[in-house]
């Protein structure tokens, strides 16, 4: 038999024995991958990209809503803040931004922060072939304003005009005062104070990244810091326009001092006009004491310019309210307070003055006391005074320089007045305690602006007499310092008031001897001292806020402008002014800082 027949073979048999077009078939199925690897690439890098968009415009969007929130909250201004972040958020990035579709964006605040988060839906392409049909891309932003490590002195003019009101106010212009400052520290605290603020309830505080301390300086006539300073820094004798017993009365007859007449020797006690002790006898370390008093009636009295022994209120390294001196009537023990205002250190007597010198001690900011009593403060003691010959509160009626020996009794008819208590730079987590603080301001007085901007720059100054507690932070830290000077004023003085400097008319420490000082010459001497410290604190790298509130002249705007930072005035006519005007200087002092 023969072989079969061939059947032509199929078109499948036929393509698999012929090799001719084996490089098409391997391209064909190779495509698949590298679709699927090149795809990957091209929608992951869309994928970056919208992110990164995304991320900026959140960002935009969560800076440009805390900003727009200032110092106030969230909800003010029918949530115009929130309006802010996404109108900033929608113009940093497009609708359709590389093919993105269901654009998402949310902000809210919480305890000062603004937390933004956005997200997109984005369509794959290539990548379409494994099933990717699209991917949706999220981000999160916060925002917040922080300060850095900063020192605040607020150096507020507490005299007697403060007590009036400002334009068509129904409030005192210290009333107005306080609420501004309360409002200040809400917006730098973020801490809420008993105050009515324009910028609503803050919280959360500014927890323990930075330091942020207050300090305060109210003025007047004179400044309350006595207490602050170290007892070694105040003269333990002093010079007052005052009295002391010249002659009179008769002595008693001598009796023991105490039982048996036995003290320790050490501690006899020495003569005082009304009394006298003598040593009879000893035994080992024990006397024998007699005393005897002296009748002042009638007495004669020195009014003079009388050197004092005032170490009685120093007690070891605090201090003491007051203490007894033989000048009451009939020579009796009299009580002399001391409300905690200073007398001013040595400086140079000028007609007319112009800077300051080194040989000014009292100008010197930073100049730390030794025992040389010329560097040191005295207490200020309107207690000790008699203003002779005056018998009324009569100004300078009367007066008179020169020695005065006489049985009548002189009174005290200078101006005397001394502010609330400065405080020292120093944290203030609690509101409340803040708030009764600045509540405790009163207004009263004459105003000296150079003895308030002097004591600001002390306290804040990191090279001075705190500078162990001023140059840096516990941990080392640099530190922002502001000081903010409030006066509703120009200045003014009298002769007869009793301030920093003794009395003008009978001390003349600032003016020549030989020249009769007069109200004029003594605010001219207290302006240019003013503009001289407002370049010295400036020269310490502090910047100086000043304000004006109310009414002034023309002549104490410009000096005011003057005195301030170069843009760092500030005018405000009524209380609303006053409180946005502090707000603007907070805002201004805080840093918006992206945390996210």
């Amino acid at each position: 038999m023969g072989r079969p027949a061939m059947r032509p073979a199929g078109l499948l048999s036929r393509l698999l024995g012929d090799v001719r077009a084996n490089t098409l078939a391997i391209m064909a199925a190779a495509m698949i991958p590298l679709i699927g690897m090149i795809g990957g690439g091209i929608d992951l890098s869309r994928m970056y990209i919208v992110k990164t968009r995304l991320q900026h415009a959140c960002d935009a969007g969560a800076l440009a809503g805390r900003k727009a929130m200032g110092g106030g909250t969230w909800a003010q201004s029918s949530y115009y803040p929130r309006t802010a972040a996404e109108k900033f958020f929608d113009a940093n990035i497009s609708s359709s931004a590389y093919g993105a579709t269901t654009i998402n964006r949310t902000f809210s605040e919480n305890a000062g922060k603004v937390t933004g988060r956005a997200s997109a839906t984005l369509a794959m392409t290539l990548m379409r072939v494994f099933g990717f049909r699209t991917q949706t891309i999220a981000v999160s932003c916060d925002a917040e304003m922080r300060l850095p490590n900063t020192d605040v002195m607020f150096v507020l003019d507490t005299t007697g005009s403060m007590a009036q009101t400002a334009g068509s106010d129904n409030v005192s212009k210290i009333d107005a005062l306080k609420v501004a400052v309360k409002c200040f520290y809400e917006i730098v605290a973020r801490l809420d104070t008993d105050a009515n603020c324009t910028t609503g309830n803050p919280s959360g505080g500014t927890g323990d990244q930075v330091q942020i301390r207050f300090g305060f300086v109210p003025y007047a006539v004179n400044v309350n810091v006595g207490r602050l300073l170290k007892p070694e820094w105040m003269a333990d004798r002093w010079t007052y326009q005052s009295r002391r017993v010249y002659s009179g009365g008769t002595y008693g007859p001598w009796s023991a001092y105490s039982d048996y007449g036995l003290i320790l020797c050490s501690s006899v006690p020495a003569d005082t006009e009304t009394q006298q002790y003598q040593v009879t006898g000893s035994f080992l370390i024990f006397c024998r004491v007699q005393q005897r008093t002296r009748s002042m009636t009638p007495v004669t009295w020195e009014y003079a310019p009388i050197e004092q022994d005032v170490s009685g209120l120093k007690n070891g390294t605090g201090w003491n309210a007051s203490f007894i001196r033989p000048i009451g009537d009939g020579a009796s023990a009299k009580t002399i307070n001391w409300p905690g205002c200073i007398e001013e250190r040595k400086t140079v007597p000028t007609s007319t003055f112009t800077s300051i010198t080194s040989d000014m001690n009292d100008l010197n900011i930073d100049m730390v006391p030794t025992s040389n009593a010329d560097t040191q403060w005295k207490p200020w003691l309107p207690d000790l005074i008699y203003t002779r010959q005056s018998t009324s509160n009569s100004g300078t009626a009367g007066w008179n320089r020169a020695v005065v020996r006489d049985m009548k009794t002189y009174t005290n008819s200078s101006y005397a007045a001394c502010p609330t208590p400065a405080e020292k730079l120093r944290t203030w987590n609690n509101a409340a305690a803040f708030s009764s603080y600045v509540d405790s301001l009163t207004p009263e007085g004459n105003t000296y602006h150079d003895i308030g901007i002097l004591w600001g720059a002390r306290l804040l100054s990191p090279t001075g007499i705190f500078s162990s507690e001023n140059a840096y932070t516990p941990k080392g830290g640099e530190i922002e310092r502001h000081l903010i000077f409030m006066t509703d004023g120009d200045t003014q003085a009298a002769v007869s008031d009793y301030n920093a400097y003794g009395i003008p008319w009978f001390d003349r420490r600032q003016t020549p001897d030989t020249v009769t000082p007069t109200d004029t010459m003594l605010e001219a001497q207290i302006n240019a001292r003013f503009a001289a410290l407002c370049t010295a604190v400036k020269n310490k790298n502090i910047t100086l806020w000043v304000i004006s509130f109310g009414s002034i002249t023309t002549d104490t705007r410009n000096r005011l402008q003057t005195c301030a930072t170069s843009g760092r005035y500030f005018s405000a006519n009524d209380a609303a002014a006053l409180q946005a005007t502090f707000k603007s200087i907070a805002d201004q002092i805080s840093q918006l800082r992206l945390t996210k």
